[in-house]
């Protein structure tokens, strides 16, 4: 009996599903095993051959040679991982290999790395698919004894494949116009360039919003207070003279309860995590990236094993997952989550009516724990503040609704009418997971919420004190990665036409739950959006660039609608080939466009140095890490780091230091006007008696704030060293 290969997409899945499956000699590229070989990826091992692939004369960029539409899309294996790729070839082609598991990650851009791997290596034998949505052991031994026929996911590999293709007779073709057109390096794509479009878009709103003044009218009664009202229920006067008049009109007068009305509420919990809605959090509470936030979930459900697979875009689970939920409850009663854990353990049954729904999980369910036992001190800072994300939701989400009584009391005071309102607790609910009752915001404009006394209608009371609060109307907030993320996920509030915003609430936005980190990552390092803070601007490169790409090219619409055709290719209900065809004819169009445009580019970053490669003069640019020059040429690719971000605090005013300078002549520089030479900086942390372990943990937190990487890293990185 010959052999079953199995294909994983890194090595950290190949040595779990390895020791599940008992399989302990290693080999080349492989572990060994007496039924089972595990083999794995590094990501992708082969992608689409670049253009000079296809022909020579694409090795320069020039304009009279686009568009590009090669007749048959060509693999390539990936020059940096081509070692392991010969490996895992070798071990297809060996004699006593009978068939093959796909074991990549249980999702398209998974499906693609495996299929393109197989296609390359001339794989033909019979093929079989897991399909887990997480990591643990039993979950890997559950997989294997439910093994899939590869056959049921070939439409899921054509979605990945035609999406693959369009981005790059799309995303090359224009680059490529755009770059000889302008003699600039500008990139534009399918989702990336429309998601720019969104934020130039919210910049040029918020450049273009005068501030307007209005009023409130406050009046306090002793144990409450109540805002003036208009006919129109609306609480801002915009004229100071009529807000200044109601004000003496209503002063130590008195006041009858024209209503009090109190009405029983209660809020459901909030759903489970997909992995939009947890990067979203994430970046409202910790500040973390997109894709820091996907880092660590992968941690999380490769490494530890603690929680189920990231890459979803479902916030549900089905009925078969719910005999699972005790033991993810139990494996999860330790430290700040075990007398919730336990609470809903006494319930019986479960109260599972707010996580299950069968009809809305897709491909992989809701984000939840597994049933791995947790070891907190296991984790890391970053990890561990993920993981109470996603714990603390799960918990909420199987606990009951928040109930509440909600007062609501008008007041007329000569002729005026003024509201209050009040919020009494009857069950705290999924919030005491949170350890609160009420999360309310309070506003300036809308009624606050406050603990009212007991108040019958008809009653009167008497105006103690009033007051005229001026406000100013505010423009639209700029993006954060967290608002940024649900633009994305869901842009309908782009689109007029009311049949577009139907196809656009059907799919899934611009981009996928996987690959919107990705994209917003690119727009940084293209230097077309920078971070001041948590919010997003766009750089005049950016905004240059939005202008001068075809109109339709960043079109939420569109882009929604090429997502809607590729789930409908997943699932069966279209053609990639038809699909593509299209793609090419849109791609020659798109070159067509910007040919025939008149906008220009223009530098308006230029310094007076020059490339020492090129001789062509430098671009001071601003980079996720702080400021750099770089060459302008696309071929010549010179940057150099000017100043960096770290996490360094001044003394003096404890902002972020930037580092400046290179080698011997480092420094740290503040806004303030602080100066510190590295040299100084270490010798007076030495002084200061900061042990090895101190530095070890600053240098984690490194890694996973890319703002503090750099220089001070490997500074300290050196000092360990030698103080070892």
């Amino acid at each position: 009996m010959g052999k079953i290969l199995v294909l994983t997409e890194k090595p950290s899945v190949a040595r779990d599903i390895a020791r599940v499956l008992g399989c302990k000699q290693n080999g080349n590229g492989c572990i060994l095993g007496s039924k089972y070989i595990i083999t794995w990826a590094l990501g992708h091992l082969v992608t689409l051959a670049d253009p000079e692939m296809y022909d020579k004369k694409y090795q320069s960029w020039r304009m009279e040679d686009l568009p590009m539409l090669p007749k048959k899309m060509q693999l390539v294996v990936i020059k940096q991982t081509s070692a392991q790729f010969k490996a895992v070839s070798a071990l297809m082609r060996r004699p006593d290999i009978d068939s093959l598991v796909i074991a990549t990650d249980a999702g398209r851009e998974g499906e693609l790395v495996a299929r393109w791997i197989m296609q390359k290596a001339g794989w033909k034998g019979k093929t079989q698919r897991l399909w887990i949505s997480s990591q643990t052991d039993a979950s890997i031994r559950q997989g294997f004894a439910n093994l899939k026929s590869a056959s049921e996911y070939d439409n899921l590999f054509r979605s990945a494949k035609a999406r693959s293709e369009a981005d790059w007779l799309v995303g090359l073709n224009v680059t490529r116009a755009l770059t000889c057109k302008h003699n600039a390096q500008l990139a534009a794509g399918r989702v990336q360039t429309p998601t720019l479009a969104m934020i130039v878009r919210r910049e040029e709103e918020i450049e273009k919003f005068v501030p307007k003044p209005y009023y409130n009218v406050w009046a306090e009664f002793g144990a409450f207070r109540a805002v003036y009202r208009d006919k129109n229920n609306n609480p801002r006067l915009f004229e100071r003279d009529k807000a200044e008049s109601i004000a003496r009109a209503v002063q130590q007068k008195k006041a009858t309860l024209v209503s009090v009305q109190r009405e029983y509420k209660h809020k459901a919990p909030p759903a489970a995590y997909d992995l939009t809605e947890l990067q979203r959090d994430a970046n409202r509470k910790y500040a973390y990236s997109a894709k820091q936030t996907l880092s660590l979930m992968q941690s999380l459900y490769e490494t530890h094993k603690l929680l189920t697979y990231p890459r979803t875009d479902s916030r549900y689970i089905t009925d078969d997952v719910v005999p699972t939920l005790p033991e993810r409850l139990r494996a999860i009663a330790v430290g700040p989550y075990k007398e919730a854990a336990q609470r809903i353990l006494r319930q019986k049954p479960l109260s599972v009516k707010y996580i299950v729904n069968n009809q809305k999980v897709t491909d992989h369910h809701a984000i939840i724990p597994t049933e791995q036992y947790v070891n907190l001190s296991a984790l890391s800072h970053e990890e561990r503040n993920i993981y109470d994300l996603v714990v603390k939701r799960f918990l909420a989400v199987l606990s009951p609704a928040y109930e509440y009584e909600e007062v609501k009391v008008t007041l007329s005071v000569e002729k005026h009418r003024f509201t209050a309102c009040g919020t009494t607790t009857r069950t705290a609910g999924w919030k005491a997971v949170y350890g609160m009752a009420v999360d309310e915001e309070e506003t300036e404009e809308e009624q606050r919420a406050q603990e009212l006394p007991p108040l019958t209608q008809g009653q009167t009371v008497f105006v103690q004190s009033v007051r005229v609060k001026e406000g100013k109307t505010k423009p639209p907030a700029r993006y954060t990665e967290a608002t940024l993320l649900s633009a994305m996920e869901n842009p309908t509030g782009q689109v007029e036409d009311s049949q577009l915003r139907s196809v656009l609430a059907q799919t899934s936005g611009l981009g996928t739950p996987a690959t919107r980190a990705d994209i917003i990552e690119k727009l940084f390092d293209s230097f077309c959006i920078e971070r001041k803070g948590k919010e997003i601007h766009p750089t005049s490169k950016g905004r240059q660039l939005v202008r001068i790409v075809p109109p339709d090219l960043k079109s939420a619409e569109l882009t929604a609608k090429w997502e809607q055709q590729l789930q409908k290719i997943a699932r069966g209900q279209a053609r990639d080939d038809v699909f593509i065809e299209e793609m090419r004819d849109y791609a020659s169009k798109l070159v067509s466009a910007v040919i025939a445009s008149d906008a220009v580019f223009t530098h308006d970053n230029v310094t007076r140095e020059k490339c020492p490669d090129c001789g062509k003069y430098l671009l001071d640019v601003v980079g996720k890490k702080g400021r750099m020059y770089v060459c302008p040429d696309r071929e010549c690719g010179y940057r150099r780091s000017i100043s960096r971000t770290t996490n360094a605090r001044c003394p003096n005013c404890h902002k972020k230091l930037e580092m400046r300078g290179e080698g011997d002549k480092q420094m740290f520089t503040c806004v303030c006007g602080y100066r510190e030479k590295l040299s100084d900086f270490e010798q007076r942390r030495k002084s200061a008696g900061a042990g090895k372990r101190d530095v070890q943990k600053y240098l984690q937190s490194q890694q996973t704030q890319s703002a503090g990487a750099g220089a001070l890293a490997d500074q300290l990185a050196k000092w360990m060293q030698e103080n070892k």
